[in-house]
């Protein structure tokens, strides 16, 4: 409908449309927005010029369960001037009970919760009048107030529980049935009608596909025989399954129907128990048909006809107990199938027998009361508690005594234990269902007297809730307020998490833990919050990050609540509120880093590069020239004279005469294989007479040596080679002379060139300082 010359405020108490405008036709009018917390001064009023508007449309938030009225919006006619002389009418659903005007202000307030599931819009008509005349000033209007869904409504299904069967030994993915729940939320807004289908029970024999509900079995060659009855849960949950999120559960009966495997299964599997009729006929008029007439085993075996040898053989139909009867009696005829009707005087042609089968008792293995096991257990409950027991008993007639245990293999963590004796089941560890919801089992049941005759059966643990987890922030957030910021400006909505699921969804308050000067915040109660701008204008160079703690309470028991900190950073923006610089701090807060942690980023960079640049040049570094280039010579006082003799032209040869003159030995010289002791000075050995023979040489030197304090404490080696048939001097060495000096004639040494110069000098006595030519 047009309106003239009024214009509607429609103020939002909700977050996702707190942008939304109403639409209005009419001539000149004014429309402006407000926050209900903000004063009357902080308004931002905006001017139009004359222009037609279309509105239809208002929005509340369902379930608002706040200490007043709640406020829809405010009527405003151009024709008022302020001076009280307009009245503002309300007519439709709900006026003057469900909505209220201010008949002077125009403001419009809803008094009840409202429900969306029960009445999703409301029609309502407005009008200006004059007090003074009683004539309206403004057309009627019709506007509607939609009532926006949160989300308060759990998934139901159609059945609470379901009836279905599946054949026996079916393929991996077999189709079982498919269920179906609905959510009275609406569909057309966010995730609150959007289901997730999840199975509670049932793994790991059946599976649900996630988005159509479609239940399949997910375990190949499930046999009826060991197995015939299964109970599946099937959950299903809103908000696409996200946590937070309202659930449902529905129950399955799925039955396994038998296929013709079951006779092999049975102990014993068939009978051959053959009846033979004497019938002196061939061919067809041969043919016997056998049929159980009588007896009280008609239900338990059936018999039928060897088509080739017409011997009727009596088959099991089910498992015989021995424990519960041991014989049973059968009456049997046997019928010609052709009959000639000449000879039907002579008939009958059938007769009867009378068959007693006895059963034969067979050592079976336990019997559990139930499979499976289902036990519940809270968590956190304490180590050693008693969660649930198991019954086990032997079928046979000698009730021999069973046995309990748990295979270790399903329970490689050690969290629960069993009672040997009576089956009791306790906890060895505290349980999370933070870490684990489920947790299954095998115990397995072993007659004592004969442990080769074992049953398992499964045990599923659900590990029931308790809220024991805090609620805290969804996410980091990156926060930042522009300096030219106006008070009443949204900053940042917020959202939290809590690793708890409680029964009926979580419900988050959030708050401050102080009165804060800068910035508010604004519970949405559908666990969301806004943080607004408490003031206007900031300043960067004064403050560049602010610290806001918010206070996160979830509402299960006990209650649990944790203070999660909104770092606020300070940033020069545009004119439309784009962030144009922030300071380093800021962004580095914005960033998750401190300035502690990015100080110590950089240093274990810079001592990384030194380390890499130091390794490098130890690369290049020449590598130093061993003290021992030879490895047999290991130190100076172990002498080593490996020379073969090369003749004449031999001349590296050892120089002997320096055993015979330590005098030309540098006297300065220091040893390199021990430390200089600098505390003992410096002995010099006595010079040995020209003419002592070089063992003596050696043994003074030996003598000295053994005298000597500062000897290393070892003996010192002197080596001298032989240099073999190969050389024309022979053996320089006079260890194996058996002749004496004065025996031997050295004048031929002369003769063998300037090598063996000095060596004559020695021998033959002549002066050892003559030059060689």
């Amino acid at each position: 409908m047009v309106i003239n010359s009024f214009l509607p405020l429609l103020l939002l108490s909700f977050p996702l449309l707190s942008s939304a405008v109403p639409l209005s036709s009419g001539s000149d009018g004014n429309l402006f927005g407000e926050f209900p917390s903000l004063p009357e001064k902080d308004r931002r009023i905006l001017h139009r010029s004359k222009r037609g508007w279309m509105w239809n449309q208002f929005f509340l938030l369902e379930e608002y369960a706040g200490p007043d009225f709640q406020y829809v919006g405010k009527l405003h006619s151009d024709q008022d001037r302020g001076d009280g002389t307009v009245k503002y009418i309300l007519n439709g659903d709900g006026a003057g009970s469900l909505f209220l005007i201010d008949e002077n202000s125009g403001d419009i307030h809803a008094t009840k919760r409202l429900d969306r599931e029960e009445k999703a819009y409301y029609t309502l008509r407005a009008q200006a009048v004059s007090k003074r005349t009683g004539r309206p000033l403004e057309p009627e209007s019709e506007f509607i107030i939609k009532i926006h869904d949160i989300n308060d409504n759990e998934p139901k299904f159609s059945k609470e529980t379901y009836v279905a069967s599946v054949p026996e030994m079916s393929d991996v993915g077999t189709f079982v049935l498919q269920v179906t729940a609905t959510d009275a939320d609406d569909e057309q807004y966010g995730n609150s009608a959007k289901l997730v289908y999840s199975i509670l029970q049932g793994q790991p024999y059946f599976s649900v596909e996630s988005e159509t509900g479609i239940i399949r079995t997910a375990l190949s060659n499930m046999n009826r025989e060991n197995r015939e009855k299964y109970q599946v849960v099937i959950q299903a949950k809103d908000m696409a399954g996200q946590m937070g999120g309202l659930s449902g559960t529905t129950t399955i009966n799925i039955t396994l129907t038998d296929d013709l495997n079951a006779l092999l299964l049975f102990v014993p599997s068939f009978i051959h128990f053959f009846l033979f009729s004497n019938d002196a006929d061939i061919g067809e008029n041969a043919e016997i048909q056998y049929s159980i007439i009588d007896g009280d085993g008609q239900d338990v075996f059936s018999i039928s006809t060897d088509r080739i040898t017409q011997e009727g053989i009596i088959t099991i139909k089910k498992p015989l107990d021995y424990e519960s009867k041991r014989m049973y009696t059968l009456k049997v005829e046997a019928t010609n199938t052709h009959l000639d009707h000449r000879f039907l005087h002579l008939g009958p042609f059938k007769d009867s027998a009378t068959v007693k089968i006895t059963a034969q008792d067979v050592d079976e293995p336990p019997i559990f009361s139930r499979n499976p096991y289902i036990i519940e257990v809270h968590e956190d409950t304490a180590a050693g508690s008693f969660i649930g027991a198991v019954a086990a008993w032997d079928p046979d007639a000698a009730n021999h005594p069973v046995k309990y245990s748990i295979d270790r293999h399903t329970d490689l963590d050690r969290l629960f234990n069993i009672d040997s004796g009576n089956g009791s089941i306790s906890t060895l560890q505290s349980l999370d269902r933070e870490m684990s919801k489920w947790h299954n089992i095998s115990v397995v049941a072993t007659e004592i007297n004969n442990p080769r005759q074992t049953t398992r059966v499964p045990v599923f643990i659900k590990v029931l809730d308790v809220n024991d987890n805090a609620p805290e922030f969804a996410m980091f957030y990156e926060t930042f307020v522009c300096e030219n910021v106006k008070a009443g400006q949204l900053i940042q909505t917020i959202s939290a998490v809590d690793t708890d699921e409680p029964l009926v969804g979580h419900k988050f308050a959030f708050s401050l833990t102080t009165v804060n000067p800068n910035f508010t915040i604004l519970d949405n109660e559908d666990n969301t919050a806004r943080i607004f701008t408490k003031r206007s204008g900031f300043s960067r160079r004064e403050t560049s990050i602010y610290l806001l703690p918010v206070v996160i309470s979830d509402n299960d028991y006990p209650i649990q609540s944790s203070t999660s900190t909104l770092t606020i950073g300070v940033c020069a923006c545009d004119r439309d509120g784009n962030m144009k610089a922030c300071s380093a701090e800021a962004l580095l807060r914005s960033a998750g880093l401190s300035t502690g942690a990015l100080v110590a980023i950089l240093l274990c960079v810079i001592i990384l590069l030194m380390i890499v640049v130091l390794f490098a040049a130890l690369r290049r570094q020449k590598k130093k020239e061993p003290l021992i280039i030879s490895k047999e010579d290991v130190r100076d006082n172990v002498v080593s004279y490996n020379d073969e003799g090369g003749g004449e032209e031999d001349t590296q040869a050892f120089d002997i005469g320096t055993l015979r003159n330590p005098e030309v030995m540098d006297a300065n010289k220091l040893r390199r294989d021990i430390i200089p002791e600098m505390l003992f000075p410096f002995r010099r050995t006595s010079p040995i007479k020209d003419n002592a023979d070089v063992r003596d040489f050696i043994s003074s030197r030996l003598q000295d040596n053994d005298a000597d304090p500062t000897a290393p404490p070892y003996d010192s080696l002197a080596t001298y080679a032989y240099e073999g048939n190969g050389s024309l001097a022979e053996s320089l060495s006079s260890l194996e002379s058996a002749a004496t000096e004065g025996d031997q004639e050295y004048d031929y040494l002369s003769n063998w060139g300037p090598q063996f110069k000095k060596l004559a000098d020695m021998y033959i006595g002549k002066d050892t300082d003559t030059d060689i030519a």
